[in-house]
Order: C-alpha cells, then structure tokens, then sequence
C-alpha cells in the first residue's frame, strides 16, 4: 500500500469515497483475498496509483468483510471496479484488465472529472420540476 491507496469499510466509505471525489477521482476496487483475478488486479492498480502520483484515489474494499458496499455496488463478480468523480459513480467494469486498458480507464476517468471541476457550477441549470 502506498499514500495514494486506503482501505475502506462500511464506516469510512462515505468520507474515504464520496466526499474525497469531489477533490479527485476515486477509483474503488471490491474484491476478496480468495479471488485470483483480485491478486493481479489490485497490485497492478495499486503501481498505477503511484505512478500516477495523486491523480486518483484507489479505495480497496474487501467484500467478504463489507457486504453491504459489495452489495449496494451490485458487484456480482470479483474484482469490481467503480470510478467516483464529484460524488457519483462515473465508470465501472468487472474482472483482471491490462495495464494498457487501465490506464486508459485512469485517463479517461482524470479527464472526465478535471472538466467537471473546472466548470462553473454556479452558472449549470438548475433542474425544476413543473406541475401543470
């Protein structure tokens, strides 16, 4: 583990997950130690979360002993893969990936939530529901 990568648990998930993805992507990776597609997954992910120097945050959950995230996340599979940005789930996808597809997962997710942070979120529409 490194600076760049928590554990997250039920009682730290919305502070660990949610609120830090308004600051930065959050990256959130289920799985169980019994899973052989999680032992490659997450050592790759947990490279990349240095290399990538704080881009993102990678919050690992271990489903055995967090049902309910597994759960709320329908994650019917191991390992889970769920982007955060600003607050909501933006991206996801399920098994052992590449390196390549990852980073471009990574990338894709950066992008995504730079251009968020960077819009005026005071000038947005504000959505009204009208009854008639």
């Amino acid at each position: 583990m490194n600076r760049f990568t928590c554990d997250v648990e039920e009682a730290t998930f919305d502070e660990r997950v949610i609120a830090r993805s308004d600051a930065l992507p959050v990256v959130l990776d289920i799985g169980a130690a019994w899973c052989g597609p999680c032992r490659v997954l997450t050592p790759m992910l947990e490279k990349l979360a240095l290399a990538y120097q704080g881009q993102f945050l990678l919050a690992r959950v271990d489903a055995d002993e967090n049902m309910r995230i597994a759960g709320r996340h329908q994650a019917k599979g191991f390992p889970t893969v769920i982007a955060y940005s600003h607050g909501q789930v933006t991206d996801r996808f399920h098994g052992a990936q590449t390196e390549r597809f990852l980073r471009e997962f990574l990338d894709r997710l950066i992008t995504s939530h730079q251009a968020l942070s960077t819009v005026d979120q005071h000038a947005l529409p504000i959505s009204t529901n009208y009854t008639i």
